[in-house]
């Protein structure tokens, strides 16, 4: 009876062994668990500057590199941390390993860490080095973090599944951002317009970055600024002209009949009836396009630029379009207004 007891015992664990062998696996998850930092925010460069890529094998002087990158890197930028909550959220739906869940979920507590009491996010945390403390809309960094959170409070693409005790959290941590958001709306004679891509964390006043990045209204991170306010159900007045006000701008200050070619030659506006663009950065106070060089001057013409900097950069842009022509009448529709 022992030996019958004693196999059995045997053959049960062996079966659940056998089991969590064949689990589920996705190789790009398992990466993101060995780039994470300590903090639980993930880099976009290691140490060496090396850009992170996950399509790249896990060799020994890899995986060394990422031990020698420091939280120091741990960053929003380039969809960095964003990226990572969002694919291990989903990998964990698909393979049940509670890994990635685990994973995913000290990325949150480094967003919600890193959230300043002004409701804003720096591009990176905790460095504070040059203008990486900034409130940063750019490239989208804070709205990315603010949708992940958002989707918590809904409980909506795959985020039920993270822990209950994050919907309260994101729900104060949402409430923050869309103050700062609000707050950060650049007016002009005390009307509102758009955003600009970065702001001083104290006075939440518009700021520069990189050298060609002038403190400017930004056209393309105020279209994703616009649709993560179109999210709320119901939204409140303050939203609401929020919203108008942003797409007034967006109409009025649109160039029609001109496409932006980017070539070796000289990168450029180009004659197309049917198209119509936005210029990167407009001046503050003019609503004028402007453009920055690398030696921190900015030019009221394209084609003033250093040839580096006037062809690697997209310094205009189709962004507002689906937003005039389809999300806004979509949404004014859904809200019961014309």
């Amino acid at each position: 009876m022992k030996n019958l007891k004693l196999f059995l015992c045997v053959a049960c664990h062996m079966l659940l062994m056998s089991c969590r062998a064949q689990l589920p696996a996705d190789s790009t998850a398992d990466k993101m668990l060995v780039y994470q930092l300590n903090n639980g925010g993930w880099p976009k460069q290691l140490e060496d500057k090396s850009v992170v890529n996950y399509d790249s094998p896990l060799t020994p002087e890899l995986k060394e590199k990422i031990k020698n990158t420091t939280v120091l890197h741990a960053t929003f930028d380039n969809k960095a941390t964003s990226r990572e909550v969002v694919y291990l959220v989903k990998a964990y739906k698909k393979t049940q390993n509670k890994n990635y869940l685990k994973a995913a979920e000290k990325g949150l507590d480094f967003i919600l860490e890193a959230q300043y009491a002004n409701g804003g996010w720096p591009q990176y945390y905790p460095d504070k080095a040059l203008y990486r403390s900034e409130i940063t809309y750019n490239d989208d960094a804070m709205i990315n973090v603010l949708n992940i959170l958002q989707d918590i409070v809904t409980q909506s693409n795959d985020f039920e599944n993270v822990n209950p005790a994050y919907i309260e959290k994101a729900k104060t941590a949402v409430s923050k951002g869309l103050s700062c958001i609000l707050k950060t709306q650049v007016k002009q004679n005390g009307n509102p317009t758009i955003w600009a891509a970065q702001y001083d964390k104290e006075t939440m006043l518009p700021a520069k970055a990189r050298a060609f990045e002038p403190a400017s209204l930004s056209t393309s991170e105020s279209v994703s600024i616009v649709r993560f306010l179109m999210r709320f159900k119901n939204p409140s007045t303050e939203i609401q002209n929020s919203i108008t006000s942003a797409l007034k701008w967006f109409t009025e200050y649109k160039i029609v009949g001109y496409r932006f070619d980017r070539e070796k030659t000289g990168s450029g506006l180009i004659a197309d009836n049917g198209a119509v663009v936005w210029s990167r950065f407009y001046d503050l106070n003019k609503n004028i396009p402007i453009f920055g060089d690398r030696d921190n001057t900015v030019k009221l013409k394209l084609e003033e630029l250093s040839p580096e900097r006037r062809n690697g950069y997209g310094w205009y842009g189709n962004w507002a379009q689906k937003l005039i022509e389809k999300d806004y009448p979509k949404w004014l529709a859904s809200n019961g207004m014309k």
